[in-house]
């Protein structure tokens, strides 16, 4: 029978009580709370469940959601009877930092501070606890946008011990899209102070908490550890090589092919849903499948770059773009469909983006656009200076077609070429000639050749006019002299 298909639907509560098309993820509830880590990283793509699972975590676990077993009947988890009776007894925080995006430090700092206070705001009843002193309640009511940064580190923590002192319990905390604000921070230059915020906050709530019984965060990159995480030691990081989980985001072959079963495809639209959407490898589990893109067509009938077209991938663009001319002659053989041997750190460091170019496949790989084909084995990386070797190529179709499209942008966009590189590009032999014209009669002197050139001395002077002229444009384009080809002919 055909459900209805609520594309971008992330709230788990609605999608259920409204009998809409949804993938049975909650056997990660049982995964991860049998596990028993204190505080869990797991790190995915945009757009590969990761917020509807923190919803899906939400309600099971809410003391809000007691007594709700109907959200869960018939899903995995309900399988379980030792996982039932945690049904709806824990008091939750639940954070996003999804839509921290602003560009300054003051805006984004403003942002969080409101962002805690919201949830101050939706846990007012442990001010008619009696232990409620008029210290907590002033420090309660002074938690707003402008607080300043030391009552921000210590103000989840402090909640967290009034509800703990309310409820009888600890508390879990589930923090969706916590990297989202770094990323805006590195772009726009603001790293150092927001870096200085999160790394308190998340010391005082998951590493100092005491009334903190278990807590998740996830998001698309893994921030190197000195950056944020310096003091959690007691963090469990789930990336895209970690077989944790593997199961949990995105969507398995086998679930795709039944919900196109279910919506009435037929077996040619699986094999081109698998040629444009499958490709991605979670620890040792192939042919994962982009659901954002696969509920699109199961909604639509159609397919198109879904998944590529919800972000504007400015900072990998920028990378790439600017990026050393050895990263874009390896990111042309991906197009071709080739592949790059290159090393890769699962922890990304922001403030090394620009200085470091082997980052850039890093974060390509994080982000969900390249795939492993071959791993180096950790004996293999050990006798090798430079760390552990990654075999990749692009994850699928729609992330090729998506960056052959970029690539057309960046040719498109010659404003920033010098006249006479514009007009060689486009084949303007006239105007080249034109503006080389201009040049000469504008600039030069008939002293430039030398005191008593030699017939070499004058061709060797032009040749290096149009070299200059050329070399402006190095960061976007190879460009070598003729020395360095064996020719002698020109540029």
């Amino acid at each position: 029978m055909k459900k209805v298909i609520a594309t971008g639907g992330q709230d788990f509560e609605s999608l259920r009580m409204n009998n809409r098309f949804y993938v049975d993820k909650t056997d990660l509830i049982r995964e991860w709370w049998n596990g028993g880590d204190d505080v869990t990283l797991i790190t995915r793509p945009r757009r590969f469940g990761k917020t509807l699972n923190m919803s899906t975590l939400n309600c099971f676990f809410f003391l809000k959601y007691a007594n709700r077993g109907e959200l869960f009947e018939g899903l995995k988890v309900w399988e379980d009877p030792a996982m039932r009776r945690q049904q709806g007894k824990w008091p939750v925080l639940f954070l996003s930092f999804a839509n921290v995006k602003q560009t300054t430090w003051r805006e984004t700092r403003c942002s969080l501070n409101q962002l805690i206070a919201d949830v101050y705001g939706r846990c007012r009843q442990v001010l008619e606890n009696p232990l409620f002193s008029d210290t907590d309640r002033d420090f309660f009511e002074k938690v707003n946008a402008e607080m300043p940064d030391y009552m921000a580190a210590i103000s989840i923590q402090k909640l967290c011990d009034w509800l703990c002192s309310y409820y009888g319990r600890k508390v879990l905390i589930f923090l969706d899209e916590y990297d989202t604000p770094m990323q805006e921070a590195y772009i726009h230059g603001f790293w150092d102070a927001l870096t200085a915020y999160i790394r308190a906050l998340f010391n005082s709530t998951f590493k100092t908490n005491r009334s903190l019984e278990r807590g998740i965060m996830t998001g698309v990159t893994r921030v190197s550890r000195e950056s944020v995480f310096s003091d959690l030691n007691n963090l469990d990081v789930v990336t895209t090589t970690s077989d944790k989980y593997a199961s949990a985001f995105g969507f398995t072959e086998e679930e795709v092919f039944e919900a196109l079963d279910q919506q009435g495809f037929g077996e040619t639209d699986k094999q081109e849903v698998k040629t444009w959407y499958d490709g991605f490898t979670f620890g040792a589990l192939t042919d994962i499948y982009n659901p954002w893109s696969v509920t699109n067509y199961l909604d639509k009938g159609k397919l198109d770059t879904y998944w590529a077209n919800t972000s504007s991938n400015g900072l990998i663009g920028k990378l790439l773009r600017t990026g050393e001319p050895e990263i874009k002659s390896r990111f042309e053989s991906l197009l071709m469909g080739g592949e790059v041997t290159v090393p890769v750190d699962e922890q990304i460091i922001y403030n090394q983006l620009d200085t470091n170019p082997d980052a850039v496949w890093s974060l390509l790989l994080a982000t969900g656009y390249l795939k492993i084909v071959h791993a180096m084995t950790e004996k293999e990386a050990a006798d090798l200076d430079g760390g552990r070797l990654y075999t990749m190529t692009l994850t699928n179709l729609e992330v090729r077609r998506m960056f052959s499209r970029m690539v057309q942008d960046w040719f498109a966009q010659t404003g920033g070429l010098s006249r006479f590189a514009r007009a060689m590009l486009q084949g303007d032999v006239e105007s080249m000639e034109e503006r080389l014209h201009d040049i000469m009669l504008t600039s030069m002197s008939s002293f430039d050749g030398g005191k008593n050139p030699s017939v070499k001395l004058p061709e060797n002077f032009y040749h290096g006019l149009v070299l200059g002229l050329l070399a402006e444009n190095s960061r976007d384009y190879i460009i070598t002299s003729n020395r360095e080809t064996g020719c002698h002919t020109g540029i």
